[in-house]
């Protein structure tokens, strides 16, 4: 394959874009109308039915491939496919050692106490198992991530308009802004969840036949695995043992630190995700919600990972600091070489849908806490539903604001992954430790939970600072974040034990539904589904799969 290059765009290139943006737009709309209650507009209905009934059901296979699609945007496009034309076949750790077993953990575990507390958020969970305080941790810790990420999705975006259809890169990033504003506050969340189904189709058709006619080039996977010259590009574990992977982690680093703690924290309490499954009909839909995205997740490293690999075997010069190229332009390069005109437009559309997609998650997400969280709880307590709806409103545009500065930020990071992967050890990897705690052991008590967590997420600055002053030396970035992780984890976990010990828990009678073992409220959603649509044998399905996959690539 010859070196990829930028390629102008046709006009119907140019088409294929500006129908996706005008169908987007329609979306959000055509659903104003539904946009009756605040709970409409930030949760898509869910929990209308304590002071009314709202007009929204939404399926379990829409709120399924919503939860998925949320979690596919620009970071997993193209996050994804760099990690993998610099660490390999490694990459798929983060699918099948991380996402798979978190996903089916969170159906299985968490969904209850979720769906049956009747919560609007994490942060409101934790007021309800701890106390304000606790809540009011997390919940500026989430506000300030969320809009974090969604910058991100801006400058990913931004960064594949300038490099492949010449487009100013300020244009870009506030194009896209105005976009994914205009479809959020018009019909909030449930405009996100059916634009995000949406956007998932059009991600797969867009980018798997990259995989394919790349592929077709190259021929066998044993061809492919040739051509990976580096030593362990090809393999999942053979070179783990002695930390002399691509990735440079250890046993330690990848199994507790990927597999366990930024995986787990991550899709068992960020509530980027949880809040599609959330707006699921009932407690077995939103069980099903993580399951039913959980299969063609364990799929999606053709859609990722093979294109980065097929990358660096076609482009050897990416990631080199000579040729200008970073190891974040294998997708869009490998787009422009592949796909003629098009179906090139198709492929930018797929890339612009996943960008969009992952920043409106954060943006919902983001509207949520604030609305809830800080501004009825600290600012503005007992006013109209109508307020806070103007509220929540407010907020999505100041969150997309806001999402624009931070694009700017992440152009001083040279890799999209190694910081995200960095973002999540301050805030989700202590987090898990808090959940796990809160949920699992009655002792856990309130201020054994807010001091872990104010601990946890000290010791990964602490841990982060000694990286950037070379007092911790780690192979590569990715390395290092594992190894954060680990530690922001273990010292919220030590902490909250300690502490707990130390101070009064809460009363038995104030846990029902909040702790694994005290109880949930009986109702029709706990009634047992058919053997076959149980989350637990789903899951056990899935687990089957992932180790197969895991052995097939060893």
């Amino acid at each position: 394959m010859e070196k990829a290059g930028p390629t102008t765009a046709q006009l119907v290139d140019y088409l294929v874009v500006v129908v996706y943006f005008v169908f987007v737009l329609g979306v959000g709309f055509k659903l104003k109308k539904n946009m009756h209650t605040a709970e409409d507009f930030l949760l898509a209905g869910h929990n209308c039915g304590q002071e009314g009934k709202s007009s929204i059901s939404i399926p379990t296979w829409v709120t399924g491939l919503a939860f998925l699609s949320a979690n596919l945007g620009a970071i997993e496009v193209m996050g994804m496919a760099a990690n993998a034309a610099q660490y390999g076949v490694m990459t798929a750790h983060f699918y099948w050692l991380g996402a798979i077993p978190a996903m089916v953990f969170l159906a299985v575990f968490m969904m209850p106490f979720y769906y049956k507390s009747k919560i609007r958020s994490v942060p409101e969970y934790l007021r309800k198992r701890f106390n304000e305080p606790t809540r009011a941790f997390n919940a500026f810790s989430f506000a300030i991530m969320t809009v974090l990420m969604s910058g991100m999705n801006l400058y990913a975006m931004a960064i594949v308009f300038q490099m492949v259809l010449g487009w100013p890169i300020h244009a870009s990033i506030w194009l896209a802004a105005v976009v994914v504003l205009a479809y959020t506050i018009t019909g909030g969340l449930t405009s996100s969840i059916y634009n995000e189904v949406m956007q998932f189709f059009l991600i797969v058709f867009g980018l798997l036949p990259l995989s394919i006619m790349g592929a077709l080039r190259f021929g066998s996977w044993e061809a492919i695995a040739d051509a990976l010259k580096a030593p362990g590009m090809s393999h999942l574990w053979m070179e783990v043992a002695g930390g002399s992977n691509p990735m440079g982690t250890d046993m330690l680093g990848l199994v507790m630190g990927l597999g366990f703690v930024l995986s787990f924290g991550y899709w068992c309490t960020d509530f980027l995700v949880i809040q599609r499954a959330m707006a699921a009909k009932d407690l077995h839909g939103a069980q099903l919600t993580p399951i039913v995205a959980a299969f063609p997740k364990i799929l999606f490293p053709v859609l990722t990972v093979f294109p980065g690999l097929l990358a660096i075997i076609a482009m050897p010069q990416l990631g080199s600091n000579n040729a200008g190229l970073s190891y974040n332009n294998a997708i869009p390069y490998l787009m422009a070489a592949v796909y003629p005109n098009g179906m090139f437009g198709l492929g930018m559309t797929a890339l612009l849908a996943s960008f969009m997609s992952g920043m409106a998650g954060n943006v919902t997400a983001f509207n949520t806490v604030w609305t809830y969280d800080i501004y009825q709880t600290y600012l503005a307590k007992n006013k109209s539903d109508a307020h806070y709806l103007w509220v929540g409103r407010a907020a999505t545009a100041i969150g997309i604001v806001i999402s624009v500065g931070t694009a700017y930020l992440v152009m001083g990071f040279p890799s999209i992954m190694d910081y995200m992967q960095t973002v999540f050890s301050f805030f989700n990897a202590p987090l898990f430790a808090t959940f796990l705690l809160g949920m699992f052991f009655k002792r856990t008590s309130p201020w054994g939970a807010f001091w872990g967590l104010v601990a946890g997420t000290g010791a990964a600055v602490i841990h982060y600072v000694l990286c950037e002053q070379g007092k911790l030396v780690y192979s590569t970035a990715m390395a290092g974040n594992f190894h954060r992780s680990v530690a922001a984890w273990t010292v919220c976990f030590v902490v909250t034990l300690m502490i707990s010990y130390l101070t009064k828990p809460k009363d038995v009678s104030e846990l029902k539904g909040l702790v694994w073992g005290v109880g949930i409220e009986d109702g029709d959603d706990l009634k047992k589904p058919p053997f076959l649509l149980r989350p637990g044998v789903l899951g056990c399905i899935l687990l089957l799969v992932t180790i197969v996959l895991n052995l097939i690539f060893y």
